[in-house]
């Protein structure tokens, strides 16, 4: 069955960079105002990797009804120096065993390929991205996590873009991994977009994979034609003519979206990655995938 979760956006800043709020005050804020089976935590919302305290944020997420679906993380394994390289795979490797620990078997870890350098070219990235997300794959199945890998534009804290930022890139990598149970594909289409490419024709190349999907949208700044971004030089990133918003009301074709997952059997979970101007829009976009979901799932 699809299920439903939250990554608090608007939030993000304030819990994982700036601290003027806790994961905790977030806990207590979805519970107050948010229907929905789950809560998508980032490991930047962690100010430890304690083992008690890890168990104190997953005893408050189930007291306030909800689950922990996935943790989303960002392991940079394009470095060129291989000792950081293998500093990151420890790193992901840890971050499936904090995942195991707050989501239980099944629970989604969140990987990523690492940023864009200049002086790493594209067959050097490609093979030092499989082979750490190899070296990781053990830990993933001896915990019963799994992997999803995001077609992502670039985490916050990062100076480059994502190394597979481009669709031909991110589907050379999961087409090299032979692993399917514990290994898939974190699906996000506003991602896609940003990247310069068509949302559904990548979920279609993937569809057979996919393990779990951010909701969230992009539309067109006011006055913007689509030509116009399409033309922009900043095709390729957060666009100037782009701008965040309640999902069901932006570029994504959300109706395509569901019939392809629903087509291919999906029923993982869907987290609303969007809501960046605060709660109403968050609630705004999960009145559009309830809707969703009856339709396309019947629930």
């Amino acid at each position: 069955m699809v299920k439903l979760s939250v990554y608090p956006k608007c939030f993000e800043y304030d819990i994982g960079l700036h601290r003027r709020m806790t994961v905790f005050d977030w806990i207590r804020m979805a519970r107050d105002r948010l229907d929905v089976e789950g809560l998508e935590m980032y490991d930047r919302f962690f100010t430890s990797l304690e083992h008690d305290y890890l168990v104190q944020v997953r005893d408050a997420v189930n007291d306030a009804g909800f689950t922990i679906p996935m943790l989303i993380c960002s392991p940079d394994f394009t470095h060129p120096d291989p000792e950081e390289r293998g500093r990151a795979v420890e790193y992901q490797t840890k971050m499936v065993e904090v995942a195991s620990l707050l989501g239980g078997k099944g629970v989604i870890c969140r990987t990523l390929s690492g940023q864009q350098r200049p002086e790493v070219s594209h067959e050097q990235g490609v093979k030092w991205v499989v082979e750490a997300i190899q070296q990781v794959i053990p830990t993933a199945r001896k915990l019963g996590v799994v992997l999803g890998m995001e077609n992502h534009y670039k985490d916050s804290q990062w100076t480059r873009p994502e190394f597979a930022l481009r669709a031909d890139t991110f589907l050379e990598i999961i087409s090299s991994i032979d692993e399917h149970r514990f290994f898939g594909v974190q699906f996000d289409p506003s991602n896609a977009i940003v990247a310069g490419d068509d949302p559904i024709a990548l979920l279609e190349k993937v569809k057979a994979r996919v393990v779990s999907m951010h909701a969230s949208d992009r539309r067109l700044k006011e006055g913007v034609t689509m030509e116009q971004f399409r033309k922009s030089d900043q095709i390729i990133g957060y666009s100037q003519y782009l701008s965040h918003g309640v999902v069901g009301k932006g570029l994504n074709d959300y109706d395509r979206i569901f019939s392809i997952l629903s087509e291919v059997g999906f029923n993982g979970w869907v987290s609303i990655e969007d809501g960046v101007n605060g709660l109403d829009e968050i609630e705004e976009s999960l009145v559009f995938l309830n809707h969703m979901r009856q339709k396309y799932y019947g629930i």
